[in-house]
């Protein structure tokens, strides 16, 4: 067979099993968890490639997750295709569950996409026509939450990192793996899709102020004010933002966490999380740097003591442009109309995705089929055929093209290509930022 006929036969088998695809999704979409607590959609996923593909399946990869590689015996390139098992905290939403999580940010939607083109590449009989590797890959934890829950994780040796896939490059889940896929949902309002799209990377930071606990009607003179100091080293913040050079894209959004104990004594004890974003590494940090010397004013200017944690957080990520035309080429053969596809976009959030970006090759799409703002309570699902079976169809006919003829078009892009970092860089890169000021 040719290409196309490969292509052909994968849609004609997810069409025939399109209902399955969107009921996994509906499924996950009804049962969302937290990062690292993905215990039921683990096992609806690996019972998917088990049960329904006659896949074996490893599971719990990272405290959750699993995996599944198919054409094990072939020699050429390694493709994974990635979904994300995490939902997001909006207990505005609908939908939400009873601790205030949901899918709004459309993981749910990806998983199913990925189960997809799964199902479209092994129902169909193309893999014996492809020349290399697949592995179907379940991630954990690409929300940046629950943070004291994860150093806990941490401190009992169940995890290194606070990212799903950290956590895997670690462990060594990409060391074989040549080029990686996902997408993720988004309101694309008339258009369809977006191809390339660039992101802010960060740094994760948690924030102690100390002070000293004192009545707070009679004698406040004896007590020093921790909420004081962090007020101060937010504005001390909000006083540099005019220096971050525009192209950065730097963001700082604190929260906090605690901001006393009882109204009439002095908080002697408030605590600070945010993330330091921009769009290079060189502006994470030299944003970080310079946002650590005013959280730390804070506390000098009443005298408290600042204890400030560095979480190492996700990689800018990086566009492949070879990737992309693929991708968008498969999106215009399903009759997706090639002036509803955007090129380029520019968000200022973050993927974990971004760090495996600087690894190797990766395609990160964005598909329409939803309306309104991720993670908020106006985020709904409008068009299952777009959000969940175009994605699935357009990754495994990019499979397609990227294994077929020996794998040539990937090998293509494979010598083309420079790793920003190596595994070794990249895993010192995180410890550097693993540390307490």
């Amino acid at each position: 067979m040719n290409k196309q006929q490969l292509k052909d036969l994968i849609i004609k088998t997810i069409d025939e099993n399109r209902d399955k695809i969107i009921e996994i999704g509906h499924g996950i979409y009804q049962t969302p968890e937290y990062g690292y607590k993905e215990y039921k959609t683990t096992e609806a996923v690996a019972n998917f490639l088990s049960d329904e593909l006659g896949l074996e399946v490893e599971k719990n990869i990272a405290v959750t997750g699993c995996k599944s590689t198919v054409n094990d015996s072939k020699e050429g390139p390694h493709i994974s295709i990635l979904g994300e098992l995490d939902g997001i905290s909006c207990k505005e939403h609908k939908d939400a569950n009873d601790i205030g999580a949901s899918h709004t940010c459309g993981h749910n939607i990806q998983i199913a996409g990925m189960l997809g083109a799964a199902l479209g590449l092994v129902k169909s009989g193309v893999l014996n026509s492809l020349d290399g590797k697949v592995t179907f890959m379940a991630t954990p934890a690409e929300e940046f939450i629950e943070l004291e829950y994860r150093q806990q994780l941490k401190n009992k040796g169940e995890i290194t990192y606070f990212g799903g896939k950290q956590e895997l490059v670690k462990r060594g889940y990409f060391d074989d793996i040549d080029i990686s896929m996902m997408f993720h949902s988004l309101d694309m309002g008339e258009n369809k899709a977006l191809v390339g799209p660039e992101s802010n990377g960060f740094i994760g930071k948690k924030v102690q102020f100390i002070g000293k606990e004192s009545h707070a009607g009679s004698a406040p003179h004896e007590g020093i004010n921790a909420l004081n100091a962090a007020m101060l080293a937010i504005n001390n913040v909000n006083a540099l933002r005019e220096t971050f050079k525009e192209s950065e894209r730097v963001r700082f959004h604190p929260i906090l966490t605690k901001a006393g104990d009882i109204v009439n004594v002095v908080p002697a004890d408030v605590q600070m999380e945010s993330y330091v974003r921009a769009r290079t590494i060189d502006g994470m940090i030299d944003a970080s740097e310079r946002i650590n010397r005013a959280l730390i004013a804070g506390g000098t200017a009443i005298g408290a003591e600042v204890v400030l944690t560095e979480i190492p957080g996700y990689l800018p990520i990086l566009r492949y442009k070879d990737m992309d035309k693929l991708f968008s080429d498969n999106l215009v053969n399903l009759g997706i109309e090639s002036n509803k596809i955007v090129d380029g976009g520019d968000f200022t959030g973050s993927f974990d995705f971004g760090d495996i970006s600087h690894l190797m090759p990766t395609l990160h799409p964005m598909i329409g089929g939803v309306k309104g703002a991720l993670h908020t309570r106006e985020y709904e699902i409008i068009d299952e055929e777009l959000a969940y079976i175009v994605p699935a169809k357009s990754m495994a006919m990019t499979v397609v093209d990227l294994l077929f003829d020996g794998g040539k078009e990937a090998k293509n892009i494979l010598n083309d290509f420079t790793p920003v970092m190596t595994k070794e860089q990249y895993l010192d890169f995180l410890a550097k930022y693993d540390r307490t000021i």
